[in-house]
């Protein structure tokens, strides 16, 4: 059996994620539930950047426009927030990208807009 990876900081993210779910519900937009975690973040002092930027590289030269991810998290993997009916190919295909051009190995996807949360961890 393999080991999950990062475990321990995953697991934190999706329980910070659940309360937000508890507390706002379902219905707002994906700017909401970022705010909130940003606030989490903040106050539990977990390592983050929000909108983070990517730079896409073609033929050796850097594209005019970055690539830009919800959050990096504790410097180890994106963190891709939805506020859609339910997780689809696109959004894995998304955070596949991200991972591609971010150079880490974890994405998670949160849905906030089903009746219980869901997520999806993508790995590279």
């Amino acid at each position: 059996m393999s080991e999950i990876l990062f475990k321990e900081e995953s697991f934190k993210i999706i329980g910070i994620c659940m309360e937000i779910h508890t507390a706002l519900g379902i219905g707002l937009k994906e700017i909401n539930y970022k705010d909130a975690m940003e606030i989490e973040f903040q106050a539990l002092n977990i390592p983050y950047e929000r909108e983070k930027k990517f730079i896409v590289k073609y033929k050796g030269k850097m594209l005019k426009s970055p690539y830009i991810a919800d959050f990096m998290v504790f410097n180890s993997f994106i963190l891709e927030i939805k506020s859609v009916p339910v997780i689809i190919d696109a959004h894995i295909a998304q955070t596949l990208s991200y991972l591609n051009v971010s150079n880490t190995k974890l994405g998670i996807i949160i849905n906030f807009d089903e009746k219980s949360l869901k997520w999806q961890r993508v790995i590279l």
